[in-house]
């Protein structure tokens, strides 16, 4: 079948990501009016969140700051938090074998909860359609581009607001982006077989957050998802 222009794919990524723009502004505001709270100036913090450029991590890291900061703590802290993308990544990995590495790589680097929500929905949405490549770089890029600007100039406008609003949280803000992945994972729902990994993931994860202090439950979670979906596909086969 003949691929689409990438334009029009570009295009396409990036109209495919406005409603999930719905929970990253609201997101990215909590997160920057915290930062400001904590001391960071409205140049500080759109420095944090364009390098960094993970939510999660950025979220942990505002809650440990202190001045001086305890680097260490932090940088451990953000490790465990990231840790979900080993699962995020191998999930991912059978529609990017196709890609050479300097292609990969890079998409690999781009790669946030939504971002690979919708790339992977879109990839299995064109396997069935009979597409190849099944993974649209273009689209997972268009998006991408779409939520990193988003998420840099709405934590920086939240930073500018943040001593205007308050606390942010009083408004329900942070509860926008949750919403909006549990929508974006229900889409991907084919069944209770291919969701046995998640399951897993998240008992584990739920268990260690009761019973083992810090932010151990993300790395629990990633890793025994990972050994379920390796155990489980071998049962499948």
């Amino acid at each position: 079948m003949q691929q689409a222009p990438i334009q029009s794919e570009l295009w396409r990524g990036i109209k495919g990501c406005i409603p999930v723009l719905l929970g990253i502004v609201p997101y990215a505001l909590v997160l920057g009016a915290q930062a400001a709270q904590k001391g960071l100036s409205v140049i500080e913090v759109p420095l944090m969140t364009g390098l960094n450029f993970a939510g999660g991590s950025e979220f942990a890291a505002i809650q440990l700051w202190t001045s001086p900061p305890h680097i260490m703590l932090i940088v451990a802290i953000t490790f465990l938090v990231n840790s979900r993308h080993l699962l995020m990544g191998a999930a991912i990995a059978p529609f990017l074998r196709h890609l050479p590495k300097r292609k990969a790589l890079p998409a690999l680097f781009a790669m946030t909860d939504e971002s690979w929500a919708l790339g992977l929905s879109d990839a299995k949405a064109r396997t069935e359609q009979g597409m190849q490549p099944a993974f649209s770089l273009p689209y997972y890029l268009g998006t991408a581009l779409v939520f990193y600007v988003a998420w840099v100039g709405f934590t920086t406008l939240g930073a500018a607001l943040g001593p205007v609003l308050g606390d942010v949280e009083a408004y329900g803000f942070d509860m926008a982006f949750p919403a909006v992945f549990l929508v974006l994972m229900a889409g991907m729902w084919k069944g209770f077989a291919a969701a046995r990994p998640w399951l897993v993931s998240l008992v584990v994860a739920a268990l260690t957050y009761l019973f083992v202090p810090g932010a151990w439950y993300v790395a629990a979670g990633a890793v025994s998802g990972l050994i379920a979906a390796y155990v489980l596909a071998g049962d499948d086969a």
